[in-house]
């Protein structure tokens, strides 16, 4: 999607960036792993399909692609960002009549930063792009029902469960945003910041 191409937002602990050619070598070693693939219901790409898919996602218009980085250390211009990278976090538009559908889909690929709040922080963030981005006023989740931790997330998100596959052995979550449930987003303390990627990677990261 070419909305986020030149989009960053900061968190407290982590950055969001547009998924680019660099970060597709780092992101084929994590889809790599068979517990990645099952948890994702992903099949394993060569490395040129991957640079394929990377560029087939910014091209559509119903995927939105974030790369997660670890935010203290992209801070650090000697790490380089790939380096940085934990996961992504994705927003497709499921429904071609209703755009106001996303389905969100987010992975914390690096072991390391799992059950750490990362996830629920990325979470909001994307959730609240959608909303005033995207036009978005329902989300949808669908996890594997091995994957307790995400679908326990996401009904801390009051997700509530809409649908159960035992045949592909996975959870359909929704979420409607009335404007209690945006309120509730949205609102308190800012928690995160839009800025322009290549002018703030510039000015952070000297490069």
């Amino acid at each position: 999607m070419r909305i986020n191409e030149n989009t960053l937002l900061e968190g407290k602990h982590v950055v969001l960036v547009p998924y680019n050619p660099e970060h597709v070598p780092r992101y084929h070693q994590w889809m790599g792993s068979a517990e990645l693939q099952k948890l994702t219901a992903s099949e394993p790409l060569t490395l040129e399909q991957e640079y394929e898919m990377q560029k087939s996602w910014r091209e559509d218009d119903d995927k939105c692609t974030f790369i997660i980085l670890d935010k203290h250390r992209w801070a650090d211009p000697s790490v380089p960002e790939q380096d940085c990278m934990l996961g992504d976090v994705n927003i497709f538009l499921t429904d071609p009549e209703d755009t106001s559908l996303g389905e969100v889909e987010i992975m914390i690929a690096e072991p390391s930063y799992r059950g750490r709040g990362f996830g629920k922080e990325v979470t909001r963030m994307i959730m609240c792009y959608g909303v005033t981005k995207l036009g978005i006023s329902k989300f949808e989740a669908k996890v594997g029902l091995e994957n307790k931790v995400s679908i326990a997330m996401f009904k801390k998100f009051h997700f509530q469960e809409v649908s159960l596959s035992e045949v592909f052995q996975q959870i359909t979550l929704q979420l409607t945003i009335d404007e209690a449930q945006k309120k509730w987003l949205l609102g308190g303390k800012k928690f995160m910041e839009e800025k322009e990627y290549k002018k703030t990677k510039t000015n952070i990261r000297q490069e």
